[in-house]
Protein backbone atom coordinates (compact mmCIF):
# COMPACT_ATOMS: atom_id res chain seq x y z
CA UNK A 1 0.00 0.00 0.00
CA UNK A 2 1.49 3.32 -1.13
CA UNK A 3 0.32 6.38 0.80
CA UNK A 4 0.81 9.74 -0.88
CA UNK A 5 1.75 12.98 0.78
CA UNK A 6 -0.04 16.19 1.57
CA UNK A 7 -2.59 15.40 2.80
CA UNK A 8 -4.25 16.26 -0.48
CA UNK A 9 -1.29 15.57 -2.75
CA UNK A 10 -2.79 12.68 -4.71
CA UNK A 11 -1.02 9.59 -5.98
CA UNK A 12 1.28 9.42 -9.01
CA UNK A 13 2.24 6.58 -11.38
CA UNK A 14 5.86 7.66 -10.81
CA UNK A 15 5.63 5.98 -7.41
CA UNK A 16 5.65 2.59 -9.11
CA UNK A 17 9.37 2.99 -9.82
CA UNK A 18 10.38 1.87 -6.33
CA UNK A 19 8.85 -1.59 -6.64
CA UNK A 20 9.89 -4.71 -8.54
CA UNK A 21 6.75 -5.50 -10.58
CA UNK A 22 7.59 -9.20 -10.47
CA UNK A 23 7.55 -9.18 -6.67
CA UNK A 24 4.95 -6.59 -5.69
CA UNK A 25 1.30 -5.92 -6.25
CA UNK A 26 1.32 -2.14 -5.82
CA UNK A 27 -1.81 -0.43 -4.53
CA UNK A 28 -2.15 3.35 -4.83
CA UNK A 29 -5.17 5.29 -3.62
CA UNK A 30 -6.15 8.94 -3.81
CA UNK A 31 -7.09 9.93 -0.28
CA UNK A 32 -10.36 11.75 0.41
CA UNK A 33 -10.90 14.96 -1.51
CA UNK A 34 -7.93 14.76 -3.90
CA UNK A 35 -6.81 13.13 -7.12
CA UNK A 36 -9.70 11.15 -8.57
CA UNK A 37 -11.53 10.91 -5.25
CA UNK A 38 -14.71 12.91 -4.87
CA UNK A 39 -16.02 15.36 -3.77
CA UNK A 40 -13.02 17.38 -4.91
CA UNK A 41 -11.23 19.47 -2.27
CA UNK A 42 -13.82 18.56 0.35
CA UNK A 43 -12.87 18.41 4.01
CA UNK A 44 -16.19 16.99 5.20
CA UNK A 45 -15.68 13.69 7.02
CA UNK A 46 -12.00 14.02 6.19
CA UNK A 47 -9.73 13.21 9.14
CA UNK A 48 -6.72 11.01 9.76
CA UNK A 49 -8.99 8.36 11.23
CA UNK A 50 -11.34 8.43 8.24
CA UNK A 51 -8.30 7.73 6.06
CA UNK A 52 -7.08 4.93 8.34
CA UNK A 53 -10.53 3.38 8.01
CA UNK A 54 -10.42 3.81 4.21
CA UNK A 55 -7.08 1.98 4.01
CA UNK A 56 -8.50 -0.92 5.97
CA UNK A 57 -11.61 -0.96 3.75
CA UNK A 58 -9.39 -1.19 0.66
CA UNK A 59 -7.39 -4.04 2.19
CA UNK A 60 -10.54 -5.99 2.99
CA UNK A 61 -12.08 -5.27 -0.44
CA UNK A 62 -8.96 -6.57 -2.21
CA UNK A 63 -8.77 -9.66 0.00
CA UNK A 64 -5.23 -8.91 1.20
CA UNK A 65 -4.43 -10.39 4.59
CA UNK A 66 -1.27 -8.38 5.37
CA UNK A 67 0.80 -5.90 3.41
CA UNK A 68 3.82 -3.64 3.39
CA UNK A 69 2.98 0.04 3.86
CA UNK A 70 5.06 2.71 2.08
CA UNK A 71 4.69 6.43 2.71
CA UNK A 72 6.62 9.67 2.78
CA UNK A 73 5.98 13.08 4.34
CA UNK A 74 2.26 13.06 5.24
CA UNK A 75 2.31 9.50 3.90
CA UNK A 76 4.67 8.61 6.76
CA UNK A 77 2.22 10.18 9.23
CA UNK A 78 -0.66 8.16 7.85
CA UNK A 79 1.44 4.98 7.62
CA UNK A 80 2.37 5.27 11.29
CA UNK A 81 -1.24 5.99 12.29
CA UNK A 82 -2.50 3.02 10.27
CA UNK A 83 0.20 0.65 11.54
CA UNK A 84 -0.40 1.64 15.15
CA UNK A 85 -4.13 1.05 14.67
CA UNK A 86 -3.80 -2.22 12.74
CA UNK A 87 -0.32 -3.62 13.55
CA UNK A 88 -1.45 -7.15 12.78
CA UNK A 89 -2.04 -6.14 9.14
CA UNK A 90 1.42 -4.65 8.44
CA UNK A 91 4.37 -6.79 7.34
CA UNK A 92 6.92 -3.97 6.86
CA UNK A 93 7.08 -0.18 6.83
CA UNK A 94 9.11 1.92 4.39
CA UNK A 95 8.96 5.56 5.50
CA UNK A 96 10.52 8.75 4.14
CA UNK A 97 10.67 12.35 5.31
CA UNK A 98 9.15 11.73 8.71
CA UNK A 99 6.30 14.05 9.64
CA UNK A 100 4.38 13.59 12.89
CA UNK A 101 2.30 16.75 12.60
CA UNK A 102 3.66 18.29 15.77
CA UNK A 103 3.30 22.06 16.31
CA UNK A 104 7.08 22.53 16.10
CA UNK A 105 7.16 20.91 12.66
CA UNK A 106 4.34 23.09 11.34
CA UNK A 107 5.88 26.24 12.83
CA UNK A 108 9.21 25.50 11.16
CA UNK A 109 7.74 25.19 7.68
CA UNK A 110 4.85 27.63 7.80
CA UNK A 111 6.04 30.38 10.12
CA UNK A 112 9.74 30.57 10.93
CA UNK A 113 12.42 28.12 9.85
CA UNK A 114 12.36 27.07 6.21
CA UNK A 115 11.87 30.76 5.42
CA UNK A 116 15.53 31.34 6.32
CA UNK A 117 16.69 28.77 3.75
CA UNK A 118 14.35 29.82 0.94
CA UNK A 119 13.74 33.56 1.54
CA UNK A 120 12.99 34.13 -2.14
CA UNK A 121 10.21 31.55 -2.28
CA UNK A 122 9.02 32.69 1.16
CA UNK A 123 8.26 36.17 -0.18
CA UNK A 124 5.85 34.60 -2.66
CA UNK A 125 4.20 32.63 0.16
CA UNK A 126 3.75 35.82 2.19
CA UNK A 127 2.45 37.86 -0.73
CA UNK A 128 -1.30 37.04 -0.48
CA UNK A 129 -1.42 37.78 3.27
CA UNK A 130 -1.56 41.35 4.70
CA UNK A 131 1.37 42.24 6.95
CA UNK A 132 -0.84 42.57 10.02
CA UNK A 133 -1.93 38.91 9.64
CA UNK A 134 1.51 37.41 9.02
CA UNK A 135 2.07 36.58 12.69
CA UNK A 136 -0.11 33.48 12.23
CA UNK A 137 0.11 32.42 8.61
CA UNK A 138 -1.69 29.11 9.11
CA UNK A 139 -4.76 30.92 10.43
CA UNK A 140 -4.54 33.67 7.80
CA UNK A 141 -4.45 31.12 4.99
CA UNK A 142 -7.28 29.16 6.62
CA UNK A 143 -9.60 32.18 6.51
CA UNK A 144 -8.98 32.59 2.79
CA UNK A 145 -8.92 28.93 1.75
CA UNK A 146 -12.31 28.47 3.41
CA UNK A 147 -13.74 31.91 2.66
CA UNK A 148 -16.37 33.07 0.17
CA UNK A 149 -14.01 34.95 -2.17
CA UNK A 150 -13.26 32.43 -4.92
CA UNK A 151 -10.50 34.48 -6.55
CA UNK A 152 -8.71 34.95 -3.23
CA UNK A 153 -9.11 31.25 -2.45
CA UNK A 154 -7.42 30.21 -5.71
CA UNK A 155 -4.62 32.77 -5.31
CA UNK A 156 -3.87 31.44 -1.84
CA UNK A 157 -4.13 27.82 -2.93
CA UNK A 158 -1.55 28.40 -5.66
CA UNK A 159 0.81 30.20 -3.27
CA UNK A 160 0.46 27.44 -0.67
CA UNK A 161 1.17 24.66 -3.17
CA UNK A 162 4.06 26.55 -4.78
CA UNK A 163 5.80 27.08 -1.42
CA UNK A 164 6.07 23.34 -0.91
CA UNK A 165 7.02 22.65 -4.53
CA UNK A 166 9.78 25.27 -4.39
CA UNK A 167 11.33 23.77 -1.25
CA UNK A 168 10.92 20.08 -1.98
CA UNK A 169 14.13 19.24 -3.85
CA UNK A 170 17.71 19.73 -2.71
CA UNK A 171 18.25 21.34 -6.12
CA UNK A 172 15.01 23.26 -6.84
CA UNK A 173 15.80 23.28 -10.56
CA UNK A 174 15.45 19.49 -10.65
CA UNK A 175 11.84 19.82 -9.56
CA UNK A 176 10.94 22.73 -11.81
CA UNK A 177 9.33 20.49 -14.42
CA UNK A 178 7.59 18.19 -11.93
CA UNK A 179 3.79 18.46 -12.10
CA UNK A 180 2.42 19.87 -8.87
CA UNK A 181 -0.62 18.66 -7.00
CA UNK A 182 -4.11 20.07 -7.62
CA UNK A 183 -3.63 23.36 -5.75
CA UNK A 184 -7.13 23.82 -4.35
CA UNK A 185 -7.39 20.30 -2.93
CA UNK A 186 -3.79 20.30 -1.73
CA UNK A 187 -4.00 23.63 0.09
CA UNK A 188 -7.47 23.22 1.59
CA UNK A 189 -6.95 19.67 2.82
CA UNK A 190 -3.46 20.32 4.19
CA UNK A 191 -4.57 23.43 6.00
CA UNK A 192 -7.65 21.65 7.38
CA UNK A 193 -5.52 18.89 8.86
CA UNK A 194 -2.86 21.23 10.16
CA UNK A 195 -5.14 23.67 11.99
CA UNK A 196 -6.76 20.62 13.62
CA UNK A 197 -3.47 19.10 14.75
CA UNK A 198 -3.92 16.10 12.49
CA UNK A 199 -6.85 15.02 14.66
CA UNK A 200 -4.42 13.42 17.11
CA UNK A 201 -5.18 13.26 20.82
CA UNK A 202 -1.75 14.67 21.67
CA UNK A 203 1.13 16.17 19.71
CA UNK A 204 3.36 13.16 20.43
CA UNK A 205 0.75 10.47 19.80
CA UNK A 206 2.74 8.76 17.06
CA UNK A 207 5.93 8.74 19.14
CA UNK A 208 4.05 7.41 22.14
CA UNK A 209 2.53 4.64 20.02
CA UNK A 210 5.85 3.17 18.88
CA UNK A 211 5.56 0.15 21.19
CA UNK A 212 2.58 -0.99 19.11
CA UNK A 213 4.77 -1.35 16.01
CA UNK A 214 8.21 -2.02 17.47
CA UNK A 215 8.17 -5.57 16.11
CA UNK A 216 7.48 -4.50 12.51
CA UNK A 217 10.58 -4.40 10.24
CA UNK A 218 11.02 -0.81 9.11
CA UNK A 219 13.30 1.50 7.15
CA UNK A 220 13.26 5.28 7.57
CA UNK A 221 14.78 7.26 4.67
CA UNK A 222 15.63 10.89 5.42
CA UNK A 223 17.25 13.63 3.36
CA UNK A 224 19.76 15.50 5.49
CA UNK A 225 18.70 18.83 3.97
CA UNK A 226 14.96 18.27 4.00
CA UNK A 227 13.42 21.61 5.01
CA UNK A 228 9.80 20.47 4.56
CA UNK A 229 10.10 17.68 7.12
CA UNK A 230 13.44 18.35 8.84
CA UNK A 231 15.57 15.49 10.10
CA UNK A 232 14.74 16.27 13.75
CA UNK A 233 11.51 14.30 13.39
CA UNK A 234 13.16 11.24 11.84
CA UNK A 235 15.79 11.40 14.58
CA UNK A 236 13.17 11.60 17.33
CA UNK A 237 11.33 8.64 15.85
CA UNK A 238 14.51 6.61 15.49
CA UNK A 239 15.53 7.31 19.10
CA UNK A 240 12.14 6.05 20.26
CA UNK A 241 12.30 3.14 17.80
CA UNK A 242 15.94 2.09 17.37
CA UNK A 243 14.83 -1.21 15.83
CA UNK A 244 13.86 0.76 12.70
CA UNK A 245 16.80 1.38 10.38
CA UNK A 246 17.47 5.07 9.74
CA UNK A 247 19.13 5.95 6.43
CA UNK A 248 20.29 9.57 6.20
CA UNK A 249 21.11 10.78 2.71
CA UNK A 250 23.68 13.57 2.76
CA UNK A 251 22.85 15.02 -0.65
CA UNK A 252 19.06 14.94 -0.52
CA UNK A 253 16.15 17.13 0.44
CA UNK A 254 12.51 16.23 0.93
CA UNK A 255 11.40 14.70 -2.35
CA UNK A 256 11.23 10.95 -2.86
CA UNK A 257 12.58 11.69 -6.33
CA UNK A 258 15.82 13.28 -5.10
CA UNK A 259 18.30 10.73 -6.50
CA UNK A 260 19.72 9.53 -3.16
CA UNK A 261 16.28 9.22 -1.60
CA UNK A 262 14.96 7.35 -4.62
CA UNK A 263 17.86 4.88 -4.53
CA UNK A 264 17.41 4.25 -0.80
CA UNK A 265 13.67 3.70 -1.15
CA UNK A 266 14.14 1.25 -4.00
CA UNK A 267 16.81 -0.64 -2.04
CA UNK A 268 14.50 -0.90 0.97
CA UNK A 269 11.66 -2.23 -1.16
CA UNK A 270 14.00 -4.71 -2.86
CA UNK A 271 15.11 -5.96 0.55
CA UNK A 272 11.54 -6.63 1.68
CA UNK A 273 10.29 -8.27 -1.53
Amino acid sequence: MVLHGGPGGGSSPKQYQFFDPLAYRVILIDQRGCGQSTPYASVDNNTTWDLVSDIETVREFLGIDRWMVFGGSWGSTLALAYAQTHPERVTELVLRGIFMLRPSELHFFYQDGASHVFPDAWEDFLAPIPVDEQGDLMAAYHRRLFGENREELLTCALAWAEWERATCMLDPDLGASEPGPQPEAFARIENHYFVNGGFFESENQLLQGVDLIRHIPAVIVQGRYDVVCPMRSAWDLHRAWPEAELIVNTYAGHSMFDPENAASLKAACDRFR
